[in-house]
């Protein structure tokens, strides 16, 4: 068995994504001991009975002490309250990661608290499911997904280097790219996708004409897909819009303008149009099919994660 990458790996959070990379680190020998550190005994707990970490810590500068990698799992809006935490507590040469969907801000809030000699290389592991805490967490949830390394101009190269070898050990395909262009492309591909989502469903809520009873039993793939998105985590998505709200507000304009165009199709009946327009879109789905980040199941794929957590 080859050496693990990091004699000693610290999580901070270990809910969906915190769990996971620990139980993918110890399944495939990444790490020589994985120190967790939750902010409630509860969750420490539950996280001990699942066996996710080999230490658990309550404070977290007991478990970043003399860790080789120190990610942080937590909403992104701590990013930088907790990185000020624990910077006396990092070893020179460490690693400290994140795993937010927001890159620009994160790297804003952390860097000024990363002492000289430690190596800040954010990360955004593209993957998980709409269920949250350590129960939801398990070690193939990176299998095929992307991670996106976002390091700040003049990281050390090293660095860099453990942390793609660290999560293409977890199974996952790797890309850097900068902080702006990391925030405008998961806008578009996340973000305003998950914004429409919770419009759609808060709408459908409010509709005086249609019962909610009627929306419960009548709900068809599409709508009852959109709740399965607006049912994520609402302090992480909270945090999202809050921190990437230039790079949103940019890709939404740009979808309005879309769906305005749209909607003129539809009030003059330009049929031919409109079905132009959907052959393009279906293409995209299809694409994301043949690049493995979907299957072609019913159910955007959820018996593949059922499988997988059974």
């Amino acid at each position: 068995m080859s050496e693990p990458i990091f004699p000693k790996l610290a999580l901070i959070g270990i809910g969906l994504i915190g769990g996971s990379i620990a139980l993918g680190a110890r399944k495939w020998g990444l790490a020589g001991h994985v120190a967790v550190s939750t902010r409630t005994e509860k969750t420490l707990a539950r996280g001990r009975e699942l066996g996710i970490g080999d230490s658990w810590h309550l404070d977290p500068n007991d478990a970043v002490r003399d860790a080789d990698c120190v990610i942080l799992s937590i909403p992104v809006g701590s990013s930088g309250e907790v990185t000020e935490a624990i910077a006396k507590s990092l070893k020179p040469g460490a690693i400290i990661s994140d795993v937010g969907s927001v890159k620009s801000s994160v790297v804003k809030m952390m860097q000024p608290h990363v002492p000289a000699g430690v190596h800040l290389v954010p990360g955004h592991p593209v993957a998980g499911t709409e269920f949250s805490g350590p129960d939801a967490a398990f070690a193939e949830v990176y299998q095929n997904r992307w991670c996106i390394l976002t390091p700040p101009e003049g990281t050390d190269s090293q660095a860099v280097e453990k942390m793609i070898a660290f999560w293409r050990g977890l199974g996952a395909n790797v890309d850097t790219m900068t902080p702006r262009h990391h925030d405008l492309v998961l806008a578009i591909t996340s973000h305003v996708p998950h914004l429409i989502a919770y419009n759609i469903v808060g709408t459908a809520a409010h509709l005086e004409e249609v019962t909610e009873s009627e929306v419960m039993k009548f709900s068809a793939g599409g709508f009852r897909d959109f709740t399965r998105i607006a049912s994520s985590d609402p302090t992480m998505w909270r945090d999202i819009f809050l921190y990437n709200r230039d790079a949103v507000l940019e890709m939404l304009g740009r979808f309005t303008e879309d769906l305005t165009a749209l909607q003129r199709l539809v009030r003059f009946g330009e049929g031919d149009q409109l079905f132009d327009y959907f052959t393009r879109t279906r293409a995209i789905r299809r694409g994301i099919i043949e690049a493995g980040q979907e299957t072609p199941l019913p159910d955007f794929g959820r018996r593949v994660v059922e499988e997988k957590k059974s």
